[in-house]
């Protein structure tokens, strides 16, 4: 697979530039902040993270479907995006879902791991578990590792670096942080 170290938010710096805190900040308006799923740990090889069930529920009043599939999804393409690095995205090729059992209260935990991390694809298993440990759902996510073109995601980490640290902010590479592409910020803390 490969060498990207485990980012755990138990023992990771909480800067302004730290990864969970510029997740938090891309994540802003999107599903992933209405959903309220708080990524854990982060890594090419395992992503974890939890999800309350509390708003995202179906009316009956059981964890929705839907929510599970958004979880799932949303740890898988974290992994495989810190798998395609700098200058590289990726994309949802198919999410498949089996749905175990359902949960009426407290937080849900997602985690991701790695199956296959290559050149063009990444694939993972997804075990969602309640509180208790028993499982949930088993998902299974093929993403296209592909060239990055730019665009929203890469216009709002450009944004954030900046407005965070300033456009003459360096880091590792020496780059500024505000020309970094997102994928490096992703993958280097």
């Amino acid at each position: 697979m490969t060498d990207t170290p485990p980012l755990d938010a138990t023992s990771s710096p909480s800067a302004p530039a730290g990864i969970l805190a510029a997740l938090k900040d891309l994540e802003a308006g999107t599903l992933i902040e209405r959903m309220r799923i708080e990524v854990m740990e982060l890594s090419a090889e395992r992503v974890v993270a939890t999800m309350p069930v509390e708003g995202n529920t179906q009316p009956a009043g059981g964890l929705h479907g839907g929510a599970t599939a958004a979880l799932a999804e949303t740890v898988g393409s974290y992994g495989a995006l810190v798998h395609a690095g700098q200058g590289r995205s990726a994309v949802g090729l198919e999410l498949s879902v089996s749905h175990h059992r359902s949960a009426t209260a407290g937080t849900v935990t997602a985690v991701a791991t790695a199956l296959h991390l290559g050149r063009t694809l990444a694939s993972y298993e997804i075990v969602v578990t309640d509180r208790d440990g028993r499982r949930l759902c088993t998902a299974r996510l093929t993403c296209m590792v592909i060239a990055e073109r730019g665009g929203a995601l890469r216009a709002r980490a450009e944004g954030l670096a900046a407005r965070e640290l300033g456009p003459a902010h360096s880091g590792d590479q020496g780059v500024p942080l505000a020309q970094m592409p997102v994928r490096m910020m992703l993958a280097n803390d």
